[in-house]
C-alpha cells in the first residue's frame, strides 16, 4: 500500500477561502474545517502502531547474566555448566598434582564480549588467545540481542514473485538480494540475519538454477555432473524462449527434493521455502523433510467436555501444574529437536500414507511440504521405484558423515563413523546411490567438509561406487552468521559454509563386436 504524504502547512489549506455569503460550501471547505478541529483530536489510525523497541541500536551489548531476555540469560547459565576454562584445560599437560583434576567451568564473563569465557578474572587476563575470537563473540552477542530487540526486521520482509523478464544473479548474496528486489541490507548485521534465514532454500536454488555459479569453467561442476544437472534443469525450466510463468507448469512432472536428516530446516516457516518457488516459477516443488528430529506441527487444541470440566472444578485435589519447558536447550553435539511448527489451515496428517509420524501441507499451487519423523531407511521402500534423476534429488545439510557414531562400534570395540553405522547413514547412502539421483551435501567448515569427504573412501558399498557432480568447495549462499558452541565458546562455525555433490556411478552400455568378446 502506497501512502502519500500531504503537506498541510500551506495557509490555503488551513483557512477557508473567501466566497459569497449564499454560496454552498465546497468539499475543500469541509476538508479545511475538519483539519482545523482535528488539530485538537487524537489521531486515529486503521492499524495499531508498532511498539517501541526494547533495545535501541546503540544498546545491544549486554553480558549474558545481565541480559534483559530470559533466553539469553539461560544460555549463559548453560555455558557456565558445560564449557571448561581454556587456561585450566591447557595446564593439564603439566605433572603437578593440582592440575590433574578436571578443569573448572567458566564463570567469569569477559567485559569485552559478554560471554562466560574463563573460570576467574585472573585466568581471563592470563589468556592471550582470547583476543583472537573475542571480536566474533561480541558480534554474536549483539546479533542475539538485536533479534529480540523488538525493532522492525526489514531484512525478513521477503519479496513476492519475480517480475517478467527480470533475470536473477547468483554471483553472491548482495547481487542476489538486489536482483530479487529485497529491502536494502544497510548493515552487516542485517546481512547476517538474512543470510541465516535464507541459506537453506537459496543454497538449493543456487545449485540447481541454470544461471548457477557452479560451472565447468570454474571446475566446480564435473562433466558427469553437467549431464546430471542438465536432466534436472530440463524439468525445472521451460524451453528456451518460452516465458517462465505458472501456466508453463502444466504437464510438467513434480520436482521432489528429499532433505534427509532435517532439523532446523524443517522448522522454517513455509513462506521462507516459497522463495525457492520464486526462482523457478514454472515448477511444482514437493519438499520432503525426513529425519528422526523433524519438527512436526503443534497438536490441535483439545477442548474438555463440560462433565470433565465440572469434575475438575469440584475435585478437592489441586490441579497438577504443567511442567514448564526449559527456556533454552544447549547445542551439545546432538542438537535438540526443534520446537513444533505452527499448524496451517490445510495441514493434514499423513500417518496412514507413510506409516510414520508425518504431515503434509499443500501451501501453494507451486509448493507442497511433507515432514516425516523417521530414518530414511524406514521409508525408502515407498519411493524406491518412483525415483527419477530427471525430477528427484537429495539434500543433506551438515549430515556429519565423518563423525563418530554414538551407538555403533565395530568388532574391536571402536566407534564406527556415522557413514558406516547401521543405525545412521550406513544403509541410507547405498540406497541413494542406486537411484542415480544427485546427492548434495553441505558442511559448516572446511574441516567438516574434508572429514565427510574422507569418510566416503572407507564406507562399505559407497567407496568406488560414486562419481562427483560438484567438487568440494565454498558455498556462495552459506550463512554469514557465526554459530557458537555452548560446550566451548571458542568453537565457531557458519551454517552451510561449503557444498559438494555426488551420484551413483554410471556404467555405460557398450556394444560387442561381431566376433564375440575379443573385439
Amino acid at each position: 500500500m502506497v501512502i502519500r504524504l500531504v503537506d498541510h502547512r500551506s495557509a490555503a489549506r488551513l483557512f477557508p477561502v473567501l466566497r459569497p455569503r449564499n454560496a454552498l460550501p465546497t468539499i475543500q471547505h469541509y476538508q479545511s474545517t475538519r483539519l482545523i478541529f482535528n488539530l485538537f483530536r487524537k489521531a486515529k489510525s486503521g492499524k495499531p502502531t508498532s511498539p517501541a523497541p526494547i533495545l535501541t541500536e546503540d544498546n545491544l551489548f549486554h553480558p549474558f547474566s545481565k541480559s534483559p531476555f530470559p533466553a539469553v540469560r539461560a544460555r549463559g547459565q548453560a555455558i557456565q555448566q558445560l564449557a571448561p576454562c581454556p587456561v585450566c584445560a591447557s595446564s593439564h599437560s603439566h605433572v603437578h598434582a593440582h592440575t590433574q583434576a578436571q578443569p573448572r567451568t567458566v564463570k567469569f564473563e569477559c567485559p569485552d564480549c559478554g560471554w562466560p569465557t574463563h573460570c576467574t578474572e585472573e585466568h581471563w587476563k592470563e589468556d592471550e588467545e582470547h583476543a583472537k575470537y573475542c571480536t566474533r563473540l561480541k558480534e554474536v552477542n549483539e546479533d542475539e540481542h538485536d533479534l529480540r530487540s523488538g525493532r522492525r526486521l526489514r531484512e525478513f520482509e521477503l519479496p513476492g514473485p519475480q517480475g517478467y523478464e527480470e533475470a536473477i544473479s547468483f554471483a553472491n548474496w548482495d547481487v542476489f538480494w538486489y536482483t530479487r528486489g529485497f529491502p536494502s541490507m544497510d548493515t552487516e548485521r542485517s546481512r547476517r540475519h538474512a543470510s541465516k534465514l535464507l541459506t537453506y532454500p537459496i543454497t538449493i536454488g543456487g545449485a540447481l538454477h541454470q544461471h548457477s555459479g557452479l560451472t565447468l569453467s570454474n571446475q566446480r561442476l564435473t562433466p558427469e555432473g553437467s549431464r546430471s544437472l542438465a536432466a534436472l534443469r530440463s524439468t525445472l525450466h521451460v524451453a528456451p524462449g518460452a516465458p517462465e510463468t505458472e501456466e508453463a507448469a502444466t504437464g510438467k512432472p513434480q520436482v521432489r527434493i528429499f532433505i534427509l536428516g532435517a532439523r532446523a530446516e524443517s522448522s522454517l516457516p513455509p513462506h521462507v521455502w516459497e522463495q525457492l518457488c520464486m526462482l523457478f516459477p514454472s515448477t511444482h516443488f514437493h519438499l520432503f523433510f525426513i529425519g528422526p528430529q523433524v519438527s512436526l506441527p503443534r497438536p490441535k487444541n483439545s477442548t474438555q467436555s463440560s462433565e470433565a470440566a465440572k469434575t475438575e472444578a469440584t475435585s478437592e485435589k489441586p490441579v497438577k501444574e504443567q511442567e514448564e519447558k526449559p527456556i533454552y536447550l544447549p547445542n551439545v553435539y546432538q542438537p535438540p529437536t526443534p520446537a513444533p511448527i505452527e499448524r496451517l489451515k490445510h495441514t493434514r496428517s499423513s500417518i496412514e500414507r507413510y506409516g510414520v509420524p508425518s504431515y503434509t501441507v499443500p501451501y501453494t499451487p507451486q509448493l507442497t511440504i511433507t515432514g516425516m519423523q523417521a530414518n530414511y531407511a524406514d521409508v525408502h521402500a515407498q519411493f524406491q521405484h518412483t525415483l527419477d534423476p530427471y525430477s528427484d534429488l537429495f539434500f543433506c545439510f551438515s549430515p556429519g558423515f565423518g563423525f563418530p557414531s554414538t551407538d555403533s562400534v565395530d568388532e574391536s570395540g571402536q566407534q564406527l563413523l556415522q557413514i558406516a553405522s547401521p543405525t545412521e547413514w550406513g544403509p541410507v547412502l547405498p540406497m541413494l546411490l542406486a537411484s542415480k539421483c544427485p546427492i548434495f551435501v553441505t558442511g559448516f567448515s572446511p574441516t567438516d567438509i574434508e572429514r565427510d569427504v574422507r569418510s566416503l573412501s572407507v564406507a562399505p558399498e559407497v567407496a568406488g561406487e560414486f562419481e562427483w557432480v560438484i567438487t568440494p568447495g565454498p558455498n556462495t549462499f552459506g550463512s554469514e552468521k557465526w554459530e557458537v558452541a555452548d560446550f566451548d565458546p571458542r568453537v565457531m562455525v557458519k551454517t552451510n559454509w561449503g557444498i559438494w555433490a555426488i551420484r551413483g556411478k554410471s556404467r555405460d552400455v557398450q556394444e560387442r563386436g561381431k566376433f564375440g568378446l575379443f573385439f
